[in-house]
């Protein structure tokens, strides 16, 4: 196949990027494609665009096998008006002018994987939700559900569109795992707020695999939930990671310093939701990294 991978060079497309790049022929827009270039495996070429105009790269779309978004600044900051503005037009108006130039395509895009995110369901330790659970309201869902409606257009060329509703990605390189370790190599760390919360994670690896599960699976369109299938609360995670890292994880972050440090956005770590992975095992995927032990175990090689 052809891909055509927009953020190809973030914490996901640079996984992507070296797993797929043995079978598949490669193509990334970025903003500076020199420098890019200089970075990307061998054999994967770069394509200059700026995220906000029409321009040449635009032919790239026409004919290419499958189109995969990953574009969007990390929602892992305080949420200041200027960031919620930044977060909306990284996501929605780059993904509608990806769509613009999938519309000019003499050839349409064959395949479109589109990220999403799990912040589109209700954020409640109560939740339990899968692909057919409804959206909820607030910044987060409604962000989803733009991010969503702005990638709908290409599925009228003909285009097989699968939204990937991604969870907490488990990963070294960026997501959350990094950031959480180095309080539990202290020996100061502990699950964060009340603990009862739901951790919907998944290991960077299936993340991968997924994806390359949806792109060759020509019957299979829509939202699919990119979690593990056996979530975490935010205590089973502490006490998981404390035993793998052999730490103590004892010394609980409060929520009120949560809020404090992240504002706004102190409400998607408190709350959480359960959410599960249904289509993708309905459709067959077999999950690398099932349970949250053996996924930490892989990334940190214990």
């Amino acid at each position: 196949m052809r891909i055509v991978i927009a953020g190809g060079t973030g914490f996901i497309g640079k996984a992507m990027l070296a797993a797929y790049r043995a079978e598949h022929t490669l193509e990334v827009l970025t903003r500076d494609p020199s420098a890019a270039q200089a970075r990307l495996p061998e054999g994967v070429r770069a394509i200059g665009w700026d995220g906000a105009t029409l321009g040449e790269w635009v032919n790239r779309l026409d004919g290419a096998d499958a189109v995969i978004n990953l574009v969007g600044e990390s929602i892992a900051q305080r949420w200041t008006p200027a960031v919620k503005q930044r977060l909306w037009d990284s996501r929605v108006k780059t993904t509608e002018l990806l769509v613009q130039a999938a519309q000019r395509a003499s050839t349409p895009p064959r395949i479109w994987l589109q990220a999403s995110a799990i912040g589109i369901y209700d954020q409640s330790p109560d939740t339990t939700a899968d692909e057919s659970s409804p959206p909820a309201s607030g910044f987060l869902a409604d962000l989803g559900k733009a991010w969503e409606a702005a990638a709908q257009p290409v599925a009228s060329l003909g285009t097989r569109l699968c939204y990937m509703r991604i969870g907490v990605v488990l990963g070294l390189e960026s997501g959350a795992l990094p950031q959480m370790l180095t309080p539990f190599k202290l020996g100061v760390g502990g699950p964060i707020g009340s603990g009862k919360q739901w951790l919907s994670w998944i290991h960077l690896s299936d993340v991968v695999g997924a994806a390359a599960f949806l792109l060759a699976r020509d019957d299979l369109s829509g939202a699919f939930n990119f979690t593990a299938p056996q979530p975490a609360t935010m205590d089973e995670f502490a006490k998981t990671l404390g035993r793998v890292l052999l730490r103590p994880a004892i010394i609980r972050a409060p929520a009120f310093a949560v809020r404090l440090m992240l504002g706004e956005m102190a409400e998607f770590v408190l709350q959480g939701s359960r959410v599960l992975p249904k289509r993708l095992l309905e459709a067959g995927y077999e999950f690398r990294f099932p349970t949250l032990e053996a996924a930490l175990r892989d990334l940190l090689g214990k």
